[in-house]
């Protein structure tokens, strides 16, 4: 059987919404990626923008000021329409995540629900999912993270209602909340409506309308009657008895209800809706005109009843969605495809056509602004401005308009629509987008399924009026803003904090509650990005493609040994946001210089400072201004070199370090015999460079000055310990020696060492076997938790792991008390506390190192805890804070550890032989290392045979990536000129290079390696061409459709003049050199003519002497509307070298066509390889043909087979001539072509119709399986068995199980080979027998989807199978679910016939993928429940997950 497994999570956003969820006064941003959840906060940052006036004042040599155009804390620098647009200090919303979950379910709605009391304080998450069930989540703080509440199902089959109602799935389900919080109501089925009550406090119920600046302070105390709640005994749930409403029963109009939602500024629960007697048919406009009624229905939810208060009947057929509007505009906006309508609460109607086709269908009086062509189908619409209402739409092609209201007092008596010019920011966004969530501060987030999401961030031209301020009034409001944004969490009124403008922002549009005209024009919005996340869904079609192309020889050189052998290349994205991706596994570091190194061990570099003058006083040295700022922004200067030389001896050297390159350097009293070095480092801000050798530690100032020689000398028993690992933070240094013990040392102000004595005596008398220091310079890790900093000397904390396996902490200089200690920290448990205990026969770990470090980026970064163990499986701990009433605030009490979750083992380490004679090698480890600024992350890199970083970014949790090429000895970053914010290593080849990370190379958000190149058109199709290694591309973009003028039979089209004409793709094909990722060619197809598929196929060209050639061959489906037949045209190019443009050495080769073929029926759907004759196979219309490329160009069918009614995909298992089809209503057909004679043979098709998008052959060992994917999401394995009697001789395919991918739809599947990982286990006696049983399977698939979620699916061996899928089960039951939901009945399709699900599932390999999240204990108890060791599971995995060793 299989194994499915993720290897990236899903990208593409689909829902979104902002609400206080970590605590009552955060400002966060729920995510939901099909089924994945993320909780983000926000955090505002400054950025400096250099405006034209700063550079042109640069220009003319003035002394620029940029306070002249401080504005108070808003980032509009506008002084009204003449001044120069100036933006010099501009705030930016940047998202920062807190934590993210992988759910068993598809997520369709999100909304916020204030309960009376939650965990965190915070409002609750209330999430629909696809299958008519809701859960209730709130945060909880005591172990972080979202804890479930309740779970309520409405799928029940006596809720379907009649047999021929829709099946839920067919359904459009989605959830609606009251503002007030009384209730939420889940719209499923074809017309039920579930509505679940919440219980709010009954003051607060009928309070809703209470002003406190008109009415005075409320009566009564809202605490007395939680405090009287909480005394009685009696838990109560937050949420009351659900009950299911049929919407006829309410009203016989809601026969066909299209679209609810809860409205503001009502006493009871009340929602409008959208609804017919009748369907509306845009086809039946003349039968059926204005056939749609709004409604408002009050709920009262005691008596579950309802009373229609209002009823507006005669509205277009094509309205869709219903907006509720908050005060002061309040009612309902309701939009149509061609209109917008908004509703008050005494049913008056206004109403305003957008295009010309809104006056053709319907007769409701609207105001004509048909000038501004919108299409709004797919549009979304979302709250701009909460002072005068003004709300924003977003078109389906990204582009911006401005929705206002005239409001009389609280009437409004009118809409009009503007759009928002490119030069404001109209067209940043490239697509479509799937949901508005505002953030406050003037952003709002911007999901989408197609392109980035993005926060997008406005600022409004004011009049000049209420801009003239004195300097002393920006001052003070500067000062104000800035204490807010030390807070970072603005205490706002819930509307504010929803609809973004926080106090600082209120004061200043205070004009614009009044209609002031500068106001009201065009463009008085700005818009700008602030933040993105990245997108690679939907992923149309992938190849495989080289990695190893370079511009010359010597980036080739360079390259060598640390490109993989193949890239991942995707067409993503949609619209204008239609881009390459390219996916590689590993980091492939820029190099920018290699050399021969084979004697380096450890490498270390510094960027000392000289000696100062002996006038200028050391004191002013370590002032603020030059410490450790000054110490980090200069460039490296030093670099200390442990070395291994031939002959066995052992020395250091120190080089001197150029732009990217290291001279040695002579003349200093750096001794190079002194030993090899364990450590280097610099103490005193900079001033001392610190040199840890075996036996003492040298200190030499900034031109390497012996200073000082610290021996390490014991007075007391004559005893010299050797020095086996060394850690720093300024001013301190820790060491640790042979015999278990530590030492600490001090530098002083003069820069002199000494060491910190060690008063405890479990200080002396335990055994150390390894620790490091942290600088907290966040205070996460401070003994008592206060607002206020603290002294930055108190800031360092010593962490150390006993040989007992516990971790200790000391807060520095204080030695004589340990202030936290972890007894159970080799039993990594999933929550590490200081009175955490595992059973006395519980498994442990091996520990071999701890760091402390910091990992994020220029955003946000937060200490982590990394577990080293002996087979480098890194465990990450994030520290967190618990502070309870009950315990003393102590460290010992408050601080936690809290287990992230890393799916990452350490390829198994490939040991270069002469290392294993080198005995100094065993004994000196290769310790990870931090990197403070790596391409600007705070990152860990972990040396040895599997070396990789960490990588963590503000919107992703800690990610380990492996870098490419073998292991590494030793690493260090390299910060100069010419390598800035770069690192060098020196692998075991004996080669060291100077590299940086890749540029523009997305790492930490997926776990792989992405570049994204954006084609900014609809990108169909891809494909590599190996002999030129180029890739070819299919391509469209809208262009009008014209009707033909020349047709006898419809001569009134000539007549035709619209201004608003329709779109239709017209299709391109490009050609794209990989050197440097641009479009060397385009070639324009017809009018209406799109690219269908693309592939490089191995065509033999000539029939005299059998010449093969790799062509690229292209399927194309010209399509003039429904009442005129598709046609198709395949054409065959090949790719020559020709004389490059001038300066544009790249453009060397180019697309030349060999043959074209017009298909008169039918579109040609797919085309591959087939048999070992070079022919093609050609799915066109309902026919599949053989085609050969004749001498004289043209393509000759050989042989042919009918199809049925329309060929999705089309895969051969090469050089075999068996083939699989897919289509799109009648299920899979299997098919077989001989070359003696030609001829198509058709074997076996699947018993039951099914709509498969997708679908490939698999083998395994000598059973051949075929994997197709339907449109519900679905995974089938079929298999050809012509020996099995249910077969029937073969012509049934078996159906053997049924696997549900949720809401991930499948849209390529590619066979790959799959490469085999060396085993970590010891050899055995009998291991030949069962390496012969347990052979891998050679191939996999990898599967691409809509969601931008790319997997494996990988054929298990019996023994194999039957360990993980026992391992699968275990950790289902084992593991805490979020949201309260069943993985295993998420993998199981409800809607399947009994014959087609299988007894042998497939396993999910994302429950495996868990296995790391367990502790030691559990793992070993867990593994002996699945028969083997630890060892054996932990080899399964590596198994399954480095089959894609080439990428």
């Amino acid at each position: 059987m299989q194994c499915y497994t993720e290897l990236t999570p899903p990208t593409a956003v689909t829902h979104s919404l902002s609400l206080p969820f970590v605590s009552a006064t955060s400002n966060n941003l729920i995510v939901a990626k099909t089924s994945l959840l993320q909780i983000f906060s926000t955090k505002t940052i400054s950025i400096e923008v250099e405006g034209p006036a700063a550079k042109d004042a640069a220009k003319r040599g003035i002394a620029y000021d940029p306070t002249i155009n401080d504005e108070d804390g808003l980032a509009d620098s506008f002084l009204g329409e003449d001044s120069a647009m100036r933006v010099d200090r501009t705030k930016q919303t940047k998202l920062i995540l807190v934590a993210e979950y992988t759910l068993s379910g598809t997520i369709t709605s999100l909304v916020r629900i204030k309960t009376l009391s939650s965990k965190s304080g915070g409002e609750a998450l209330l999430v629909g999912f696809r299958d008519a069930k809701l859960s209730l989540v709130e945060w909880d703080p005591q172990r972080p993270g979202i804890s479930t509440i309740s779970i309520h199902y409405y799928e029940q089959d006596d809720l379907q209602g009649n047999p021929w109602a829709p099946s839920l799935k067919d359904c459009v389900n989605y959830l609606s909340a009251d503002p007030g919080s009384r209730c939420a109501a889940l719209k499923f089925g074809a017309r039920n409506l579930a509505i679940l009550p919440f219980r709010q406090d009954e003051e607060d119920a009928n309070m809703d309308d209470w002003d406190e600046e008109m009415d005075g302070p409320p009566p009564g105390d809202k605490t007395v009657f939680k405090t009287m709640n909480g005394d009685s005994k009696k838990e109560e749930t937050p949420y009351g008895s659900s009950f299911v409403l049929r919407l006829p029963a309410l009203d016989p109009n809601l026969t066909h209800p299209i679209h609810l939602a809860f409205l503001y500024e009502y006493r009871e629960p009340t929602f409008g809706i959208i609804c017919s007697a009748t369907s509306p048919a845009s086809s039946l406009l003349n039968e059926r005109k204005d056939n749609l009624t709004y409604m408002v229905f009050t709920l009262d939810l005691h008596q579950r009843a309802s009373t229609t208060i209002l009823s507006v009947s005669g509205l277009p057929y094509d309205l869709f969605e219903v907006v509720p509007l908050p005060a002061p505009v309040g009612g309902a906006l309701l939009v149509g495809y061609n209109e917008l309508i908004h509703i008050d609460q005494s049913g008056k109607a206004n109403g305003v056509g957008v295009n010309m086709f809104a006056k053709q269908s319907t007769s409701f009086a609207l105001v004509d602004q048909s000038d501004l062509q919108m299409r709004l189908e797919g549009c979304k619409v979302g709250q701009l401005s909460i002072q005068n209402g003004e709300m924003i739409i977003i078109l389906q092609t990204g582009e911006l308009a401005i929705l206002s209201f005239h409001v009389d007092g609280r009437s409004v008596s009118g809409l009009s629509v503007r759009r928002v010019s490119s030069e404001a920011g109209g067209s940043l966004i490239p697509g479509c987008v799937s949901s508005i969530s505002s953030l406050g501060q003037n952003s709002f987030f911007i999901g989408s399924e197609r392109a980035d999401s993005i926060v997008l961030g406005w600022t409004r031209k004011s009049n000049q009026l209420s801009r003239r301020k004195s300097r002393l009034d920006l001052a003070n409001e500067d000062d104000v803003l800035d204490d807010d944004e030390d807070e970072e969490d603005i205490d706002e009124d819930a509307d504010d904090d929803l609809y973004g403008d926080g106090p600082s922002v209120t004061q200043a549009s205070n004009g614009a509650s009044q209609p002031d005209p500068s106001n009201t024009k065009a463009g008085d919005y700005i818009f700008s990005m602030h933040d993105s996340l990245v997108n690679i869904g939907p992923i149309t079609d992938v190849t495989l493609g080289s990695s190893n192309v370079y511009a010359d020889e010597m980036e080739k050189s360079n390259f060598e040994g640390v490109t993989s052998e193949l890239e991942l290349a995707a067409a993503v994205g949609r619209d204008k946001a239609g881009a390459v991706a390219i996916v590689h596994r590993n980091i492939e570091p820029k190099v920018i210089g290699k050399f021969e190194f084979p004697e380096a061990r450890g490498i270390w570099t510094m960027s000392a400072k000289r000696p100062t003058e002996k006038g200028l006083e050391a004191s002013k040295e370590k002032s603020a201004t030059s410490g450790d700022y000054g110490a980090d922004a200069q460039y490296d200067r030093l670099m200390i070199v442990s070395k291994a030389l031939p002959d066995g001896n052992e020395i250091s050297d120190v080089y001197a370090l150029t732009s990217a390159n290291f001279e040695a350097l002579t003349g200093t009293e750096f001794e190079p015999a002194a030993g090899p070095t364990i450590e280097a480092g610099t103490l005193g801000n900079g001033m001392r460079v610190i040199q840890v050798l075996k036996s003492e530690v040298r200190s030499y100032d900034g031109d390497l000055g012996l200073a000082q020689i610290l021996p390490m000398y014991d007075e007391d028993t004559g005893a010299e310990p050797k020095i086996v690992s060394a850690s720093f933070a300024d001013p301190y240094l820790l060491l640790f020696r042979d015999d278990s013990s530590i030492f600490v040392a001090q530098c002083d102000d003069n820069n002199e060492l000494e060491e910190i004595e060690r008063e405890d005596d479990a200080l002396l008398a335990t055994k150390w076997l390894t620790g490091c220091l942290y600088d907290d310079t966040t205070g996460a890790f401070a003994p008592v938790q206060s607002d206020k900093g603290y002294k930055a000397k108190e800031s360092v904390m010593m962490f150390l792991l006993s040989a007992g396996g516990a971790l200790h902490i000391y807060a520095l200089p204080n030695l004589s008390k340990v202030v936290y200690v972890a007894e159970g920290l080799c039993f990594v448990p999933p929550v590490l506390s200081a009175d955490y205990a595992a059973r006395r026969s519980a498994a442990r770990e091996t520990l071999t190192e701890i760091l402390v470090a910091d990992l994020g980026d220029e955003i946000s970064t937060s200490p982590y805890l990394i577990l080293r163990p002996s087979n480098d499986d890194l465990t990450i701990y994030e520290p967190f804070r618990m502070n309870s009433s009950s315990t003393s605030n102590t460290l010992s009490s408050t601080l936690h550890f809290l287990k992230i979750h890393n799916s990452h083992l350490a390829q198994n380490p490939d040991v270069a032989a002469e290392e294993i004679v080198d005995e100094a090698q065993n004994t000196m480890n290769e310790p990870m290392r931090a990197v403070a600024n790596l391409g600007s992350y705070s990152a860990v890199f972990l040396p040895g045979g599997s070396p990789n970083f960490i990588l963590k970014s503000s919107k992703s949790t800690p990610k380990v990536i492996n870098l490419q090429g073998v292991g590494v000895r030793g690493m260090s970053s390299f910060h100069t000129e010419g390598c800035e914010r770069g690192f060098i290593y020196a692998d075991v080849n004996g080669i060291a290079r100077v590299a940086q990370l890749p540029p523009d190379t997305n790492f930490a958000e997926l776990g792989v390696s992405l570049q994204k190149m954006t084609l900014h058109e609809d990108v169909h199709a891809i494909a590599y061409h190996p002999p030129m290694q180029c890739y070819v591309v299919g391509t469209s973009s809208p262009a009008e459709f014209e009707l033909p003028k020349d047709i006898d039979y419809h001569r009134e089209w000539a007549q035709e003049d619209i201004v608003f004409k329709p779109t239709m793709e017209k299709g391109f094909l490009k050609l794209i050199n990989p050197i440097n990722w641009t479009v060397i060619q385009t070639i324009e197809l017809d009018p209406s003519e799109v690219v269908m598929c693309v592939k490089t196929l191995n065509l033999e060209v000539s029939e005299t002497t059998n010449e093969r050639r790799q062509l690229v061959t292209v399927g194309t489906a010209i399509t003039k509307g429904e009442d005129l037949a598709t046609r198709g045209r395949i054409y065959v190019f090949d790719i020559v070298n020709v004389i490059p443009e001038p300066d544009r050495p790249e453009t060397n080769k180019k697309l030349k066509e060999i043959a074209r073929e017009d298909i008169p029926r039918g579109a040609v759907t797919a085309v591959s390889e087939i048999g070992t004759q070079g022919f093609m196979l050609v799915a066109q219309g309902q026919k599949c043909m053989v085609r050969g490329l004749k001498e004289d160009n043209s393509l000759l069918p050989v042989a042919f087979m009918d199809m049925n009614c329309y060929v999705t995909t089309m895969k051969e298992l090469p050089g075999t001539g068996l083939c699989v089809f897919g289509d799109i209503i009648k299920g899979i057909w299997f098919a077989g072509y001989t070359e003696e004679p030609y001829k198509m043979i058709l074997f076996g098709k699947s018993s039951k119709n099914m709509e498969i998008v997708v679908a490939d052959l698999l083998p395994d060992g000598k059973e051949l399986h075929i994997v197709a994917a339907d449109s519900n999401c679905n995974l089938h394995v079929l298999q050809y068995d012509p020996e099995h009697p249910k077969s029937l001789h073969g012509q049934i395919l078996l159906h053997r199980t049924t696997f549900a991918l949720g809401g991930h739809l499948p849209t390529t599947m590619t066979l790959l080979p799959r490469t085999k990982a060396p085993s970590l286990l010891p050899p055995s006696p009998d291991a030949m027998d069962i390496a012969a049983d347990a052979t891998i399977p050679e191939h996999e698939i990898l599967i691409t989807s809509t969601t931008g979620s790319i997997s494996l699916l990988s054929p298990l061996s019996e023994s194999q199978y039957r360990r993980l899928s026992t391992l699968a089960s275990h950790l289902t039951n084992t593991l805490y679910h979020a949201c309260g939901l069943n993985p295993r009945a998420y993998r199981v399709d409800r809607d399947a016939p009994d014959g087609m699900v299988g007894s042998r599932t497939v396993v999910d390999g994302s429950m495996l993928m868990r296995w790391g999240e367990l502790g030691s204990q559990r793992k070993s108890e867990v593994a002996g429940r699945v028969g083997v060791d630890v060892e054996e599971v932990r080899e399964d995995l590596v198994a399954l997950m480095g089959g894609l060793g080439y990428l």
